[in-house]
């Protein structure tokens, strides 16, 4: 057997906008993984386990189209690498929450491809596989901005601009966050379309909103590689107020958003493509445990604490 992993992610600052080119900062929550074990099997033919999706599908590899994004990943591999394979087994599970803003669809894809290089003895570099991903992602949210790949295959904090390299994001000092996962599944594919429609609708608006946010990502930068983080929950509580200027709230994240600021964050806003999934608390570690357990008391399904480094 052969077993490979990918972190979640979160967006710290500057989802949707990104899609319009604007910059936002993102980080890996290696703390939640999704796992992919590759096992050789007697029967001839892939096929893909997946209880968490509900799936246990054949790989048809000698199909024109493949509309499944765990097959998918399977063809790209063996595409990339220019290997074939059969009768063989991919397991999948995951502690990431499905549909959530944590880029679960991305990490299984991640964790599929290492899993399959491994089993097959090849290598594949991150740039390579990033790519891959990206391609996999198209079926997920149809016009990715390409940030949640990019930072569950680097698995590093970056500063994340579509279209070019990357920039590692370096924090002077630990950000310790709390999440709070509202348990509402939403589609990252439908709240963008929203978006877009909503800046089709009124173009000069919306882009005084992205233009906001550009600024808000350049500033908390700033202050993320500068050591002073405590500043950075006004931002984040300002750019969780234009998300909702946005369409892109909904009211169980606005609800735990007022809980946290309420308990001592000191700031907090919804992460990911929002409509559900889940939101962010900047908190210190005297208030960590206060903040988290406002955020169950008030209709949070599952909190979880981590720390940018």
């Amino acid at each position: 057997m052969t077993q490979a992993s990918a972190p979640a992610k979160i967006i710290l600052f500057g989802e949707h906008a990104v899609v319009y080119g604007c910059p936002a900062l993102a980080a890996p929550v290696s703390s939640l993984r999704a796992y992919a074990d590759v096992v050789a099997q007697s029967n001839p033919g892939i096929v893909i386990h997946a209880p968490a999706f509900g799936q246990a599908l054949p790989v048809g590899l000698d199909v024109d189209i493949v509309d499944n994004a765990l097959a998918l990943t399977v063809r790209l591999v063996l595409t990339a690498t220019g290997k074939t394979t059969d009768a063989l087994a991919i397991h999948l599970h995951s502690d990431i929450p499905i549909a959530s803003g944590m880029g679960s669809g991305a990490a299984v894809s991640t964790a599929i491809a290492r899993a399959l290089c491994a089993h097959l003895g090849v290598s594949m570099t991150d740039q390579a596989l990033n790519e891959l991903v990206y391609e996999v992602e198209k079926l997920h949210h149809g016009n990715p901005s390409g940030i949640d790949n990019t930072v569950i295959v680097y698995e590093k904090p970056v500063y994340f601009v579509r279209g070019q390299i990357p920039a590692p994001l370096t924090p002077k000092t630990p950000i310790h966050l709390v999440i709070g996962d509202t348990g509402r599944a939403a589609s990252t594919r439908d709240a963008v379309a929203g978006v877009r429609a909503r800046y089709d609708a009124d173009t000069v608006a919306v882009s005084h909103i992205f233009a906001e946010i550009r600024q808000i990502v350049t500033d908390a930068r700033q202050l993320i590689e500068t050591g002073t983080p405590a500043q950075l929950g006004v931002l984040m509580t300002r750019n969780h107020e234009l998300l909702r200027a946005l369409t892109v709230s909904s009211p169980e994240l606005d609800h735990l958003v007022k809980a946290a600021l309420a308990a001592g964050a000191l700031g907090a806003k919804l992460s990911g493509g929002g409509r559900g999934g889940i939101m962010i608390a900047l908190v210190t570690p005297e208030t960590t445990s206060a903040v988290a357990q406002a955020l169950r008391h008030s209709g949070a399904v599952k909190t979880i604490e981590t720390e940018i480094t």
